[in-house]
């Protein structure tokens, strides 16, 4: 009996699994292998609530397989030598895993080649599993990735996409191949109090029930901070719990400009993994060097930590950070004004933000995160690097009537109406009641104070 081994990544679903169907292609019996990788938790992506999510996967993945007479083999340790020694214990011949775009992840591809190879397999790496379009299949004339978002979203908007691959009708495992017991969330300390459950099935589940709900108005309705009408699914893409190219199918054979506009959405994501396939430093480097002079933890730490805890004195501001706190999650709005008012009101470097919000968010991914974190920035592809997001006219535009803000700062539930984004104009009576700081630095300095560091003032 011929054997292959599906190693699992970011691609924790049987539906739509083209690593998974290529590997029960290739042999009479799969081992479906999950590695808990000791050098991912040392590197410090291991964050509480990603691991609980991650366990929601694997349960979810595990009771999937099942299903279909299969099971999940889990072990833990280095992944090249894990998958070395199920390579020898079992006599697989292929090893099969969805590609990668990070550092981390092509220096650990690097190292399954050597190693498969030097047990007897060869290692199959697939595209498509991932994102919807691979990195590197759409180009601009002259370059090894497009720079500007609209370009690539025409470009990448006329590929065809493979069709959705239906789960398998059956998952033959080794019997005798050993597994550790499937990681459990209750198992996982210091987990924040709303983090969502995750797993394929729930994933699935909540995109059919928000396509029902909010789709069709998600184009008018995805920057309400208190309408909270996005569809929350980017927890299931980060693991590959949901499919990427699926959402894409299924949202434009269900048409309009919500469909629309969620699908460029979606592109987003292709970009960013584009973007760092082919510049992998910009995970920890600027994209493009504007010459910032960053204050860090010397010179900034009191507001640096201000805005961790969201007790900057701008109430939209604080609001988004005690979300993710509390959600493991924040509304994209919301990060967009937490970075902007990191980066360009305080001026504090963005790797001090990014890395904070892979501490908490369950959706933490390298790409995404960090290249979004360089668009705010300025030092990323946005082509308009010195923008600066007011947080008072931005809270006035996306939470007109403060409900998002008295959602998550319980201080301000009393100020009524809109008058809860400047609470420093309230009487002083009602200041002191409040219990709410003063803003840590007035708009106009932070606006001044980043013109001067960029030049342009």
């Amino acid at each position: 009996m011929s054997v292959a081994i599906v190693l699992f990544t970011s691609d924790l679903r049987v539906r739509d699994n083209p690593v998974l169907r290529a590997a029960l292609d290739a042999a009479d019996d799969v081992v479906p292998l999950f590695v808990r990788d000791r050098g991912i938790e040392a590197a410090g992506f291991g964050a509480p609530n990603r691991a609980a999510f991650l366990a929601d996967c694997l349960t979810d993945l595990d009771a999937g397989l099942r299903e279909r007479g299969g099971r999940l083999v889990v072990r833990s340790g280095d992944t090249p030598r894990e998958v070395a020694r199920v390579v020898s214990e079992t006599g697989a011949r292929e090893v099969h895993v969805a590609a990668g775009v990070s550092a981390y992840a092509v220096h650990r591809e690097e190292r399954l080649r050597a190693a498969t190879a030097g047990a007897g397999a060869e290692l199959r790496v697939h595209d498509g599993s991932v994102t919807a379009v691979p990195p590197g299949a759409v180009l601009p004339a002259g370059s090894d990735h497009f720079a500007v978002f609209t370009p690539y979203f025409r470009r990448w908007s006329r590929e065809r996409l493979r069709a959705p691959l239906g789960a398998p009708r059956s998952v033959r495992v080794p019997t005798s191949t050993g597994s550790e017991e499937v990681p459990a969330r209750k198992a996982v300390e210091g987990v924040a109090p709303g983090v969502p459950a995750g797993g394929e099935s729930e994933g699935r589940e909540r995109f059919l029930t928000w396509k029902r709900r909010d789709l069709d108005a998600y184009e008018d309705r995805h920057d309400d901070l208190p309408g909270d009408a996005t569809s929350r699914l980017s927890p299931f893409l980060h693991f590959g719990a949901v499919s990427v190219g699926e959402l894409v199918h299924r949202a434009r054979e269900h048409g309009g400009a919500g469909a629309d506009a969620f699908v460029r959405q979606l592109c987003w994501r292709d970009f960013h993994h584009q973007v760092l396939a082919a510049r992998p430093a910009a995970s920890s480097a600027d994209y493009r060097d504007r010459r910032d002079r960053w204050r860090g933890e010397r010179e900034a730490g009191e507001e640096i930590g201000a805005w961790k805890e969201g007790r900057t004195g701008y109430p939209v501001v604080d609001a988004a950070m005690r979300q993710l706190l509390h959600e493991g999650w924040m509304h994209n709005r919301g990060r967009l004004l937490a970075a902007s008012f990191l980066t360009k009101t305080l001026y504090v470097d963005w790797r001090i933000g990014a890395r904070h919000f892979l501490d908490h968010l369950v959706d933490g991914d390298v790409a995404n995160n960090q290249l979004n974190w360089q668009w705010v920035a300025g030092t990323g592809t946005d082509t308009r690097p010195n923008r600066v997001l007011n947080p008072l006219a931005q809270a006035r535009r996306y939470d007109p009537q403060g409900e998002y803000v008295r959602r998550w700062v319980p201080e301000l539930a009393e100020v009524a109406g809109s008058a809860v984004h400047t609470p420093w104009r309230l009487p002083r009576d009602v200041r002191e009641r409040l219990d709410y700081p003063a803003p840590v630095v007035a708009l106009e300095d932070g606006l001044a104070r980043f013109r001067q560091a960029r030049g342009t003032g």
